[in-house]
């Protein structure tokens, strides 16, 4: 009987801690539920859900990827650099094309070569955004100075469907929707799981878990390719440097607190949801009611040892 209440508040903690969080901002911050508030934290978010994907399925294998905020700023840097001779369109895929080889490789270092996930995304952390930076001249690229390409790019990162959807919810939806489907609906879901589970016993039943691994780590840096344009996008400058900064911490943050165990063998999309809500909730929270960021790291942190104990309770 007390397996399963603590069974049963381990799957809705994130839930249960959102509602307390948006109940405690209806009475203490002013102008919280406001459209323009509302506008701001989903292109804010974005980034977030969307590594937050594709790192649910690299931590659902065992795995981890840190690499995902360096390939942001790669994806990003790519773009501007060569939207201006082949096109926004062809720029982009280019950048993604770049980025997911990146992590088709990582993959294949992990499932192939047997190394450390750790290990391999550190030092792709470092030297995918070295190139970045290089690729860049260690120079901001500001799309104003791009021409005509360069402000539709900078608009496309503004729009608002209807006078009042950002865009930045379209790839949000489309990458939740994708890989809850995936999860869920389909065999290669379950492979992904059995792997993290135990990668011995999937291996003893057929399961090819090297092309699981260069699959999963090429998805993963498919969507932090996305962020990176998305984001770039939106604040109308690829930056070699801080483009993408810190987000691999923001992705594995909501992805504990969503309730995806890091050991691996389970996946929890919409949970990975919840998580970048709350990891945005206590940051608009505190710059609401002007509490130093520090806080609010502080909270986050917090927030990530009491998931981590509560996946230990449940196993």
């Amino acid at each position: 009987m007390l397996k399963i209440k603590q069974k049963s508040f381990s799957d809705y903690a994130s839930l249960l801690f959102l509602v307390l969080l948006l109940l405690a901002n209806i009475l203490f911050t002013p102008n919280f539920f406001k459209l323009g508030t509302l506008q701001n934290s989903i292109t804010q978010i974005c980034p977030t859900i969307l590594c937050g994907m594709g790192m649910t399925l690299v931590i659902s294998t065992g795995g981890i990827d840190i690499s995902v905020g360096s390939l942001m700023a790669l994806s990003g840097v790519l773009m501007a650099k060569s939207m201006e001779s082949i096109g926004i369109f062809p720029g982009i895929l280019l950048a993604v094309f770049f980025s997911v080889l990146v992590g088709a490789f990582t993959g294949a270092m992990v499932g192939k070569l047997k190394l450390q996930a750790m290990v391999i995304t550190l030092g792709l952390m470092l030297g995918v955004r070295g190139v970045a930076q290089v690729l860049c001249d260690g120079r901001d690229i500001y799309f104003n100075t791009l021409g005509e390409k360069g402000e539709l790019l900078s608009a496309f990162g503004t729009m608002k469907f209807c006078g009042f959807i950002p865009v930045q919810l379209i790839p949000i939806v489309l990458s939740v929707l994708l890989i809850w489907i995936l999860i869920k609906k389909t065999a290669l879901g379950v492979q992904i799981q059995a792997i993290g589970d135990s990668i011995k016993s999937s291996n003893l039943v057929g399961i090819h878990s090297d092309r699981v691994f260069i699959f999963v780590y090429g998805l993963s840096a498919f969507f932090a390719a996305i962020a990176g344009v998305m984001q770039a996008s939106k604040v109308s400058v690829a930056a070699g440097s801080s483009l993408g900064q810190l987000a691999e911490l923001d992705a594995i943050a909501a992805v504990v607190i969503g309730g995806t165990p890091m050991s691996g063998g389970r996946a929890r999309v919409l949970g990975t949801v919840l998580g970048s809500m709350i990891m945005q909730c206590i940051t608009l929270t505190c710059v609401m009611n002007n509490i130093p960021d520090q806080y609010a790291q502080v909270v986050k942190a917090m927030m990530i040892v009491f998931a981590v104990y509560i996946q230990r309770e449940r196993s």
